[in-house]
């Protein structure tokens, strides 16, 4: 059987996912010390998982309305309202969806038409180059640099405009690198933007996970934004929520409508029980997001200090759970670099390239892991460090 005549040419351009390959090795090899996926290592707070739980036992197991709970829906704009200052209404401008990656697949199934060119930052999360080209957009790569501590300039975006561009995604803070976009940024790029009448998708599924005391600000909440943004987020990482698969999209009436029918066909509604969840998370959560981000804190500090204490160049993350360390310096690609660590220490990160060719010479590390988990993985790679050619770990 020739199965090459049955699949689709667009879909077989498209390369796998580079964390996924490491995260597979790993657990094929056993005994690794993971810092690959960015998964949260915290359990779901109890009060969240009663709320589920009781929705079980209570026989509520049906289909939701396909946007989701209107109570949800309600809930979710009072959070954006209370927590980022923009005012969404639940009844026309917010879908819930099965994680925040269906939100970003359909946004940009709903945005982009054929030959549309979509501006994309990298280095950043895997997905929005090849649903762009699913979509038949034509993704166009701004790379931002270690020196502006990866965050999208003005410049670098003018420098991609054309008359083709309709998109920019704005992924924010950064999964790889850590990088965030503070108010004074994000107004720059909104001048941009609406000289140009852009579209914008801003991912903040990391929006809670930023440091310091300048809390994230959403593009949306600028000035003439919340009419050309869609906002993806979700409770994954906030609320440590991975496995429920729970996120949603904000945005104008228009496009919302537009990307429900997405969603009608494709998906019919959210999980039913983790809608319930969800409920009891953003009305009595922010304890818990105010826990974990402290928690994430303390990591951050030791995960820079020990690539810093073995020579590594290594930008400070300011959002997200991730370190983007420079690898440069030991003369490996960032391919060989994680392929020798897992195979001789048996500790596994990602290659800086499975988030962009721009990514070379770095590698992603996640600090969404124990304290005793991350001291371990350090010390095993600062052994790689001293001696890269040592023979392989005994399993």
């Amino acid at each position: 059987m020739d199965y090459n005549r049955f699949i689709n040419d667009k879909i077989r351009t498209v390369k796998p996912s580079g964390i996924r390959k490491y995260f597979d090795i790993a657990n094929e090899m056993g005994h690794v010390i993971s810092l690959s996926v960015g998964e949260p290592d915290f359990q779901t707070p109890w009060h969240i998982r009663e709320a589920g739980i009781d929705s079980l036992q209570r026989g509520k197991t049906w289909y939701t309305p396909n946007r989701g709970f209107s109570e949800l829906r309600q809930e979710i704009s009072k959070y954006f309202e209370r927590r980022f200052n923009v005012t969404y209404n639940p009844d026309t401008q917010i879908l819930v969806t099965v994680g925040g990656s269906e939100a970003i697949d359909g946004a940009i199934r709903t945005i982009v038409s054929e030959g549309d060119e979509v501006l994309i930052p990298e280095p950043s999360f895997v997905c929005y180059n090849p649903l762009t080209r699913l979509a038949d957009g034509i993704p166009v790569t701004i790379e931002t640099k270690a020196e502006n501590g990866f965050r999208l300039t003005a410049e670098e975006l003018e420098s991609k405009i054309t008359p083709k561009s309709k998109l920019l995604i704005l992924p924010f803070p950064n999964n790889p690198t850590g990088a965030v976009m503070r108010k004074e940024h994000l107004e720059e790029i909104a001048k941009v933007v609406r000289k140009h009448n852009l579209f914008v998708l801003s991912d903040e599924i990391y929006g809670e996970l930023t440091y310091g005391d300048t809390p994230h600000i959403s593009i949306a909440s600028l000035e003439g934004m919340a009419e050309r943004t869609i906002v993806i987020s979700g409770f994954s990482k906030s609320y440590a929520m991975t496995g429920w698969r729970l996120g949603y999209a904000l945005g104008p009436k228009e496009i919302i409508e537009q990307m429900t029918k997405l969603h009608q066909f494709a998906i019919m509604s959210a999980p039913t029980t983790a809608q319930y969840a969800a409920i009891e998370g953003l009305r009595h959560g922010d304890g818990d997001i105010e826990y974990m981000r402290n928690e994430y804190n303390i990591r951050r500090r030791l995960i820079v200090d020990g690539f810093t204490r073995m020579g590594l160049t290594c930008f400070e993350p300011e959002g997200a759970f991730y370190i983007f360390p420079s690898i440069k310096s030991t003369g490996l690609t960032s391919e060989e670099f994680c392929t020798k660590l897992i195979k001789s220490r048996r500790v596994a990160v990602i290659p800086g390239t499975a988030f962009g060719d721009c990514g070379e010479g770095y590698i992603r590390v996640s600090y969404s892991y124990s304290l005793g988990h991350i001291m371990e993985a350090l010390n095993r790679i600062e052994m790689f460090i001293n001696d890269p050619d040592a023979p392989a770990m005994d399993s």
